[in-house]
């Protein structure tokens, strides 16, 4: 039973940070989490919730003050032994039922924010996966408009250069182009 306790002191330790108790600070944290001698937890009623939860194994039940063993069977301590309301274990100033909605408040946040971050990622890669296929076709298609109408162009050109050549006689024969030229 000796292996648990570590557990549960950074478990309140966790929670006392979480719940912001950083006016306790951690000395006294420290101090009142450390392990007291084995006592039997019926030991500490009608005494105080301090002097009880010095065990980790004790729960205090407010109704009658009175400081039994925590039920390690079940999860949370049946209404039978004490309601929930009035039950604490690890620290005095948090009950179980607030212990219950803050636990369940952290872990559904956890839950949306893993999923919303898990929808985002997969909408994200989706698109962008499908989106550059699409530019890039466009890319390519408007690089190919550009050098046909670069090709047109040059085709123009050369015809008006062999228009120029041919008017002053200048164009040469297309069978030998390295003839002669002869001034007249």
């Amino acid at each position: 039973m000796a292996a648990p306790r570590p557990l549960c002191l950074l478990w309140v330790r966790g929670l006392a940070l979480l719940w912001g108790c950083a006016g306790v600070g951690l000395a006294q944290l420290t101090a009142t989490a450390s392990p007291a001698p084995a006592h039997a937890c019926s030991e500490f009623s009608q005494r105080s919730c301090e002097e009880c939860l010095k065990n980790v194994s004790c729960l205090w039940c407010y109704t009658n003050n009175t400081c039994i063993d925590y039920p390690v069977r079940s999860i949370l301590p049946p209404s039978s032994l004490c309601a929930l309301s009035n039950a604490r274990w690890g620290v005095c100033w948090i009950n179980f039922e607030a212990l219950i909605i803050a636990i369940a408040v952290v872990a559904g946040l956890i839950l949306v924010s893993v999923t919303v971050c898990c929808c985002y990622c997969c909408y994200c890669r989706k698109r962008s996966r499908s989106t550059p296929d699409e530019e890039e076709e466009q890319l390519a298609r408007k690089r190919e408009e550009r050098r046909l109408q670069s090709l047109q162009r040059k085709h123009e050109r050369k015809l008006k250069h062999d228009e120029i050549r041919k008017k002053y006689g200048l164009l040469q024969d297309s069978d030998n182009p390295y003839s002669r030229f002869e001034n007249e």
